[in-house]
């Protein structure tokens, strides 16, 4: 007898009861009830990819002569609302779940088959025409691609070049302010800030060329591999096809991977990509914490630059304030190296013909690009764009750092250098101050061997 306020459903195994308003069927259902591990489902990038893969496999078979027009567009139909983010609780099935991600294909065939099954269309199936010509171990993978291409030319590339930019802009203004460089957080010889600047510019550049670069192996799909590889129960030309309408779709440049056995039994690309992001978290964190240190004091630290004060630092020290931006921006970014490496642990997970670990690769990678693009507009809205800089601050501790010597290593020699250097540590003096007593120099000459501005202009960051 049916529970009140369900209805009756059937698949392979059985009859599964099935809240009434549900749009999902059995599979669905016996999902739901078998994995409750995150608490969560997988995100709404991916839900939409896979339906956008769902679409264009309706329009592939319907050109291959598999499926009737009316079955084909009403599932078009009902894949495209989904894209756009209608129904979206509809697919509430937990991240973790069987490796090849089957409950979640199987959620996405149900969903559609009942959204497309209407008195002109007749009853669409869930296997049988949704899902004609696929396997979900051929679906996942394509689905996992296509919204990680996706969210990296949407989001993540746009939001690192923004970052860039700000980073560009505060160069541009800074390329007379001179100040302490640190080596082993330790004095070292001067720098100017839009050197500092570039550093942090150039490797984010370098981040998007391997992000770049990884487009091509992304845009490689594993669709018309079906089951195992072989393409078994789907017609010649299927998986090209599909690839060609989700580039029409998308805009983005897709095609079928030769290889089904790599496309099915590897997620090396996923891997690939996973890594690259763990590159962007550490030229991020390299940021964040030199705007941090740079920030540091104000009165006992460094005190270089002053951050945007976005809020109270302390609930007990009334006036303190905290680089709160770089912070969050650490947190996010060392996320991110913790799940690449649950990623790698997943793509490791290829057992002869499947991998096991699709759904977990492509959570992961889902949120880690998003992290990424969120916690670079928030350092270049909210920290770059914004600090000031304490010029006086950076002088004095210039006037003050012995290691300005080095300069003079041609003149005196390092062993002399080495000597003046310790005096002037031991006395507070300034190193002209020493280096005159010591050298005998004229004072002018030694001005203009120590004068720090001239000091920077031998390094590649820039005139």
């Amino acid at each position: 007898m049916t529970r009140s306020g369900h209805r009756q459903e059937h698949d392979s195994l059985g009859t599964v009861e099935v809240p009434e308003h549900a749009l999902w069927g059995a599979q669905t259902q016996r999902a739901i009830d078998n994995f409750a591990i995150a608490g969560r489902p997988l995100p709404g990038a991916f839900i939409r990819a896979l339906a956008q893969v769902k679409a264009a496999c309706a329009e592939a078979n319907h050109g291959l002569g598999q499926l009737d027009g009316e079955a084909a567009q009403a599932i078009v139909q009902a894949a495209e609302a989904v894209a756009l983010g209608e129904h979206a609780d509809a697919f509430p099935v937990d991240v973790y779940q069987t490796g090849s991600g089957t409950s979640s294909n199987m959620n996405m065939n149900e969903v559609l088959a009942h959204l497309a099954s209407t008195g002109a269309t007749g009853a669409v199936h869930p296997n049988d025409h949704v899902n004609r010509s696929q396997s979900s171990n051929d679906v996942i993978p394509t689905a996992l691609h296509v919204a990680a291409l996706n969210q990296l030319e949407h989001e993540l590339l746009p939001a690192v070049r923004r970052l860039i930019a700000t980073i560009a802009r505060r160069e541009a203004g800074a390329k007379t302010l001179v100040k302490t460089g640190r080596t082993h957080l330790m004095d070292a010889m001067p720098v100017r800030l839009d050197q500092e600047l570039s550093g942090w510019r150039t490797q984010l550049e370098q981040a998007v060329e391997r992000l770049e670069a990884t487009r091509d192996r992304l845009g490689r799909l594993a669709i018309g591999a079906t089951a195992v590889g072989t393409g078994v129960n789907a017609p010649e030309g299927f998986g090209e096809r599909v690839a060609e309408r989700l580039s029409e779709r998308t805009g983005l440049a897709f095609r079928r991977e030769p290889n089904g056995f790599a496309a099915l039994a590897s997620q090396d690309t996923a891997v690939e990509y996973s890594g690259q992001l763990r590159t962007v978290a550490t030229a991020l964190i390299k940021i964040a914490e030199d705007l941090r240190w740079m920030n540091s004091g104000p009165l006992a630290g460094l005190g270089e630059i002053a951050l945007p004060a976005l809020q109270p630092g302390s609930s007990i020290m009334p006036g303190k304030v905290n680089p709160v931006i770089p912070e969050a921006v650490l947190m996010a970014a060392r996320q991110v190296i913790g799940l690449d490496a649950a990623v790698t642990a997943a793509g490791a997970a290829g057992n002869f013909q499947l991998n096991v670990g699709l759904p977990l690769i492509a959570d992961n990678l889902l949120q880690m690009t998003g992290l990424l693009a969120r916690a670079a507009d928030h350092l270049g809205e909210r920290a770059v764009a914004g600090f000031s800089v304490n010029e006086e601050v950076m002088r004095a501790a210039l006037d003050r750092n012995p290691i300005l010597v080095t300069a003079l290593n041609a003149e005196i020699g390092y062993e002399a250098g080495a000597r003046i250097a310790k005096e002037a540590y031991a006395s507070g003096r300034p190193i002209i101050e020493v280096a005159a007593e010591h050298t005998g120099m004229d004072r002018d000459r030694l001005r203009g061997l120590l004068d720090p501005l001239r000091l920077t202009g031998g390094a590649d960051g820039g005139a």
